[in-house]
């Protein structure tokens, strides 16, 4: 067991001690970020308030932009849970470049344990990163305004963030298997952090798509994961601005707004319950983590 978690604890400090790696782990969210200063931020606002039409006496500006934020934080996260893991489990392509992981298997530790060291040192720190970001987000639009959450749901969107660190992780960990090279899985991170905004539905809503792609972006864990995010942090805002309204519209407002944002997720036509979407992340997770074992077994031989 010692030996697991000291591989577990160099794979970490491989992945903090490389600020440049860190930095590019988060450039998706740093993108998103950009975006939304430059104009997603007005966009959101645009389609908050032609919802709010003929209401707006009853809703107040800070109220339109709170949302706008929470929003924009919800794609963040969402985005930093899909780099973050993927960047910090690239340690296994190195390993494998440099030959580091014969020397590696040829130790008593077992072959599921120094798989699993690579699984868990990635989860921990999209945890960390993902917990960060999320402190930092809630800090800053909570100083603008009431982010209307209670502790209770704060402490889920806490466990919310290792749910997801656990199911990203896990998906990653098949598609890395694949990678002989660091050049070809420093290409598909391009990929990946140009596609990853969209979709997790950080720059456009997924439920502005067809069912076809929104199937396509529901069936990536990191699509739920988001979207049970949006209603953790934005349900509290949405539940404060229909009690402004006091029911003149029978609560369409908001039902126009969690249809736009996509606070559900859509599978072949049929939409998911939160409870649904959890245990479909859930179940894909189980099935990554052994199918990650089976083929670590296969393409990692003893030297």
């Amino acid at each position: 067991m010692r030996g697991f978690i000291g591989l577990t604890k160099r794979n970490l400090l491989i992945y903090f001690k490389d600020i440049q790696s860190v930095i590019f782990s988060l450039l998706t969210s740093i993108i998103v970020f950009m975006l939304y200063m430059l104009f997603l931020k007005s966009s959101f606002i645009d389609a908050i308030e032609g919802g709010l039409k003929g209401l707006e006496s009853f809703v107040d500006s800070s109220s339109v932009e709170m949302l706008a934020n929470g929003i924009l934080l919800t794609g963040i996260i969402g985005s930093a849970m899909v780099t973050v893991p993927f960047n910090c489990l690239q340690t296994i392509i190195r390993d494998r470049e440099n030959k580091i992981d014969y020397d590696i298997s040829a130790t008593p530790i077992k072959r599921w344990q120094i798989i699993f060291s690579y699984f868990l040192s990635s989860t921990i720190s999209s945890v960390i990163m993902t917990s960060i970001i999320l402190t930092v987000g809630l800090a800053t639009i909570s100083s603008q305004g009431d982010i209307h959450m209670s502790v209770s749901y704060i402490l889920m969107a806490y466990a919310m963030n290792v749910i997801g660190s656990i199911s990203s992780t896990s998906f990653f960990m098949i598609i890395m298997m694949f990678f002989k090279t660091s050049s070809a899985s420093g290409a598909f991170f391009g990929i990946l952090s140009a596609a990853s905004g969209f979709v997790i539905g950080a720059y456009v809503p997924i439920s502005q798509f067809s069912d076809g792609i929104q199937t396509f972006c529901n069936i990536f864990p990191a699509s739920g994961v988001t979207i049970l995010f949006r209603n953790l942090l934005l349900n509290g805002i949405l539940d404060d601005m229909n009690n402004s309204i006091g029911g003149v519209d029978n609560g369409a407002f908001v039902d126009s707004m969690k249809e736009a944002f996509g606070f559900t997720s859509m599978l072949f036509g049929n939409e998911l319950s939160h409870m649904e979407t959890l245990l479909y992340i859930g179940v894909a997770a189980v099935i990554c983590v052994a199918l990650m074992i089976v083929i670590y077994s296969k393409t990692y031989k003893r030297s």
